[in-house]
């Protein structure tokens, strides 16, 4: 059997910027994006996929950045907080996590706005319980998640075009 490469050239599209490196293949994608591109919200917590701290979208979809390879990537198109950030699809959620107080210690924040962004897109006319069970695979050892499941209901009530809960 061959030997594995030492490095391998990847190219991929990060938030909307096209990207070519060379990576080691054992390198996952949330080491990459952090370590290569500087790009600090994903975050490295369990590195088992179960705190959601290292959620991303990958071609569309939610994942863990700690359980994808970069190498697993070449080709397709990675979105982070960073690049979100001020969007339409996300300022909402934004504005409501501040007005909410959902942000304590900010660890967790990136993952859980990625992981709500899906989620009003998805499910829209969720409920509390809906949200709860949705965002359970984020950790929070801030909030206790009153503050952040208040947050995305706000925001699915205002999307639904109903009044905001007290």
């Amino acid at each position: 059997m061959p030997p594995m490469p030492r490095m391998i050239d990847i190219s991929l599209i990060v938030n909307d910027e096209p990207v070519q490196r060379r990576v080691e293949p054992r390198t996952n994608l949330v080491e990459f994006l952090r370590d290569d591109l500087g790009l600090t919200s994903p975050r490295i917590g369990c590195e088992h996929g179960v705190c959601g701290a290292c959620t991303l979208r990958l071609d569309g979809a939610i994942v863990r950045g700690c359980l994808v390879l970069a190498v697993q990537a070449d080709g397709a198109r990675v979105e982070t907080i960073e690049g979100l950030s001020g969007s339409a699809e996300i300022v909402a959620l934004q504005r409501a996590f501040h007005e909410r107080n959902a942000v304590q210690c900010g660890y967790c924040t990136a993952g859980m706005l990625m992981t709500a962004a899906a989620l009003v897109v998805t499910r829209p006319d969720a409920g509390r319980a809906d949200i709860r069970e949705y965002l359970s695979g984020n950790y929070c050892r801030c909030t206790g998640y009153q503050a952040i499941v208040d947050a995305v209901e706000t925001v699915l009530r205002q999307r639904n075009g109903r009044p905001p809960s007290p």
